[in-house]
Protein backbone atom coordinates (compact mmCIF):
# COMPACT_ATOMS: atom_id res chain seq x y z
CA UNK A 1 0.00 0.00 0.00
CA UNK A 2 1.76 3.30 -1.07
CA UNK A 3 -0.29 5.76 1.03
CA UNK A 4 -3.29 5.91 3.52
CA UNK A 5 -4.34 9.43 5.35
CA UNK A 6 -5.05 8.03 8.81
CA UNK A 7 -7.05 10.41 11.29
CA UNK A 8 -4.48 13.71 11.16
CA UNK A 9 -6.68 16.85 10.15
CA UNK A 10 -4.49 18.56 7.49
CA UNK A 11 -5.40 22.00 6.47
CA UNK A 12 -6.46 23.91 3.19
CA UNK A 13 -8.00 21.85 0.35
CA UNK A 14 -6.88 18.29 1.90
CA UNK A 15 -8.97 19.15 4.89
CA UNK A 16 -12.10 20.05 2.52
CA UNK A 17 -11.43 17.13 -0.12
CA UNK A 18 -10.87 15.07 3.44
CA UNK A 19 -14.38 15.99 4.49
CA UNK A 20 -16.09 16.18 1.39
CA UNK A 21 -15.42 12.27 0.94
CA UNK A 22 -15.36 11.38 5.14
CA UNK A 23 -19.50 13.12 4.78
CA UNK A 24 -20.24 10.88 1.41
CA UNK A 25 -19.12 7.86 3.23
CA UNK A 26 -21.53 8.66 5.74
CA UNK A 27 -24.42 9.18 3.57
CA UNK A 28 -23.64 5.82 1.54
CA UNK A 29 -23.40 3.78 4.63
CA UNK A 30 -26.81 5.28 5.87
CA UNK A 31 -28.19 3.60 2.86
CA UNK A 32 -26.19 0.97 2.29
CA UNK A 33 -27.71 -2.80 3.05
CA UNK A 34 -24.50 -4.16 3.57
CA UNK A 35 -22.14 -1.39 4.85
CA UNK A 36 -20.11 -1.40 1.98
CA UNK A 37 -19.26 1.08 -0.73
CA UNK A 38 -17.15 2.20 -3.99
CA UNK A 39 -15.14 4.47 -4.34
CA UNK A 40 -17.35 5.75 -7.69
CA UNK A 41 -20.00 5.94 -5.40
CA UNK A 42 -17.86 8.12 -2.97
CA UNK A 43 -16.44 10.02 -6.09
CA UNK A 44 -20.17 10.87 -7.01
CA UNK A 45 -21.69 11.57 -4.07
CA UNK A 46 -18.66 13.64 -2.60
CA UNK A 47 -17.94 15.18 -6.08
CA UNK A 48 -13.76 14.91 -5.44
CA UNK A 49 -12.54 12.82 -8.74
CA UNK A 50 -12.00 9.48 -8.35
CA UNK A 51 -8.52 9.37 -9.18
CA UNK A 52 -7.97 11.72 -6.16
CA UNK A 53 -9.53 9.19 -3.67
CA UNK A 54 -7.93 6.53 -5.21
CA UNK A 55 -4.45 8.08 -4.67
CA UNK A 56 -5.22 9.16 -1.88
CA UNK A 57 -6.78 5.81 0.04
CA UNK A 58 -5.89 3.11 -2.71
CA UNK A 59 -9.53 0.71 -1.91
CA UNK A 60 -13.02 1.21 0.08
CA UNK A 61 -11.47 -0.78 3.06
CA UNK A 62 -9.03 1.92 3.95
CA UNK A 63 -11.80 4.66 3.62
CA UNK A 64 -13.74 3.10 6.05
CA UNK A 65 -11.51 2.35 8.49
CA UNK A 66 -10.11 6.07 8.00
CA UNK A 67 -13.64 6.91 8.63
CA UNK A 68 -14.41 4.84 11.20
CA UNK A 69 -11.39 6.19 13.07
CA UNK A 70 -12.23 9.66 12.87
CA UNK A 71 -15.94 9.67 14.17
CA UNK A 72 -14.13 7.37 16.86
CA UNK A 73 -11.43 10.18 17.61
CA UNK A 74 -14.76 12.31 17.66
CA UNK A 75 -17.15 10.78 19.70
CA UNK A 76 -14.64 9.31 22.54
CA UNK A 77 -11.61 11.26 23.09
CA UNK A 78 -8.61 9.46 25.36
CA UNK A 79 -8.36 11.37 28.56
CA UNK A 80 -5.03 12.04 30.17
CA UNK A 81 -5.31 13.91 33.57
CA UNK A 82 -2.20 12.15 34.26
CA UNK A 83 -4.47 9.55 37.38
CA UNK A 84 -4.50 6.47 34.77
CA UNK A 85 -7.00 4.68 36.81
CA UNK A 86 -9.63 7.46 36.64
CA UNK A 87 -8.82 7.68 32.71
CA UNK A 88 -8.89 3.99 32.13
CA UNK A 89 -12.38 4.04 34.06
CA UNK A 90 -13.85 6.71 32.34
CA UNK A 91 -12.73 5.56 29.02
CA UNK A 92 -13.55 1.79 29.56
CA UNK A 93 -17.12 3.14 30.58
CA UNK A 94 -17.78 5.14 27.72
CA UNK A 95 -16.42 2.52 25.38
CA UNK A 96 -18.23 -0.72 26.98
CA UNK A 97 -21.52 1.23 26.34
CA UNK A 98 -20.29 2.18 23.31
CA UNK A 99 -20.17 -1.07 21.55
CA UNK A 100 -23.04 -2.33 22.54
CA UNK A 101 -25.00 0.45 20.88
CA UNK A 102 -25.92 -0.13 17.33
CA UNK A 103 -23.29 -0.08 14.60
CA UNK A 104 -20.65 -0.27 17.83
CA UNK A 105 -18.89 -2.51 16.54
CA UNK A 106 -18.24 -0.73 13.23
CA UNK A 107 -14.28 0.04 13.97
CA UNK A 108 -13.48 -3.37 14.25
CA UNK A 109 -15.26 -4.50 11.38
CA UNK A 110 -13.48 -2.09 9.44
CA UNK A 111 -10.46 -2.82 10.85
CA UNK A 112 -11.18 -6.21 9.86
CA UNK A 113 -12.00 -5.38 6.25
CA UNK A 114 -9.19 -3.55 5.41
CA UNK A 115 -6.30 -5.20 7.20
CA UNK A 116 -8.07 -8.63 5.55
CA UNK A 117 -7.66 -6.39 1.99
CA UNK A 118 -4.02 -7.49 0.37
CA UNK A 119 -4.24 -3.90 -0.88
CA UNK A 120 -4.06 -2.40 2.79
CA UNK A 121 -2.71 -5.33 4.92
CA UNK A 122 -2.18 -4.93 8.74
CA UNK A 123 0.76 -2.43 7.70
CA UNK A 124 -2.09 0.01 6.39
CA UNK A 125 -4.57 -0.34 8.83
CA UNK A 126 -1.94 0.05 11.35
CA UNK A 127 -0.97 3.38 10.01
CA UNK A 128 -4.86 4.35 10.17
CA UNK A 129 -4.82 3.84 13.19
CA UNK A 130 -1.79 5.30 14.60
CA UNK A 131 -3.07 8.34 15.62
CA UNK A 132 -5.42 6.44 18.28
CA UNK A 133 -2.22 4.53 19.55
CA UNK A 134 -0.65 8.00 20.09
CA UNK A 135 -3.45 9.08 21.76
CA UNK A 136 -3.02 5.75 24.06
CA UNK A 137 0.85 6.40 24.86
CA UNK A 138 0.11 10.08 25.65
CA UNK A 139 -2.21 8.78 28.54
CA UNK A 140 0.34 6.88 29.91
CA UNK A 141 2.93 9.22 29.28
CA UNK A 142 0.96 11.61 31.76
CA UNK A 143 0.45 9.19 34.50
CA UNK A 144 4.30 8.10 34.18
CA UNK A 145 3.32 4.81 33.21
CA UNK A 146 6.17 4.17 31.18
CA UNK A 147 5.99 0.03 31.98
CA UNK A 148 2.70 -0.08 30.03
CA UNK A 149 2.26 0.21 26.22
CA UNK A 150 -0.93 1.21 23.85
CA UNK A 151 -1.19 -2.57 23.26
CA UNK A 152 -1.78 -3.35 26.54
CA UNK A 153 -4.95 -0.65 26.86
CA UNK A 154 -5.73 -2.77 23.76
CA UNK A 155 -5.40 -6.05 25.18
CA UNK A 156 -6.50 -5.42 28.37
CA UNK A 157 -9.42 -2.97 27.92
CA UNK A 158 -10.53 -3.18 24.24
CA UNK A 159 -10.27 -7.20 23.48
CA UNK A 160 -12.92 -8.20 26.41
CA UNK A 161 -15.46 -5.42 25.53
CA UNK A 162 -15.19 -6.03 22.16
CA UNK A 163 -15.10 -9.77 22.34
CA UNK A 164 -18.29 -9.37 24.88
CA UNK A 165 -20.33 -7.22 22.83
CA UNK A 166 -20.10 -9.58 20.16
CA UNK A 167 -21.01 -13.20 22.21
CA UNK A 168 -23.21 -11.63 24.82
CA UNK A 169 -25.02 -8.73 23.55
CA UNK A 170 -28.80 -9.59 23.63
CA UNK A 171 -28.64 -13.15 24.89
CA UNK A 172 -26.76 -12.13 28.37
CA UNK A 173 -27.21 -14.52 30.58
CA UNK A 174 -28.62 -13.00 34.21
CA UNK A 175 -25.33 -13.83 35.98
CA UNK A 176 -23.66 -12.09 33.88
CA UNK A 177 -23.22 -8.24 34.58
CA UNK A 178 -23.61 -5.58 32.39
CA UNK A 179 -20.75 -4.30 30.25
CA UNK A 180 -20.02 -0.97 32.16
CA UNK A 181 -20.04 -2.74 35.19
CA UNK A 182 -16.85 -5.17 34.23
CA UNK A 183 -14.59 -2.25 33.24
CA UNK A 184 -13.27 -1.73 37.12
CA UNK A 185 -12.46 -5.50 36.78
CA UNK A 186 -10.46 -5.25 33.55
CA UNK A 187 -9.40 -1.97 34.69
CA UNK A 188 -7.65 -3.35 37.82
CA UNK A 189 -5.81 -5.48 35.31
CA UNK A 190 -4.31 -3.01 33.54
CA UNK A 191 -3.15 -1.84 37.29
CA UNK A 192 -2.09 -5.18 38.31
CA UNK A 193 0.25 -5.62 35.08
CA UNK A 194 1.51 -2.03 36.13
CA UNK A 195 2.31 -2.75 39.43
CA UNK A 196 3.99 -6.25 38.64
CA UNK A 197 6.04 -4.36 36.26
CA UNK A 198 7.36 -2.22 38.25
CA UNK A 199 7.61 -4.87 41.12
Amino acid sequence: MTQVTGNARPGGRTARTRDAVHAAVRELLATSADGTISLPEVAARSGVHQATIYRRWRTAEALLLDVAMADVNDRSPVPATGDLRADLLAYGRHLAVSVTRPGGLGLLRALISAAADPAVGLAGAGELTEQRMERFQTMLDRAGATELTPVDILELIHFPLYVAAMMLHGQRPPDVPEMPGNVERLVDNVIAVLEHRRG
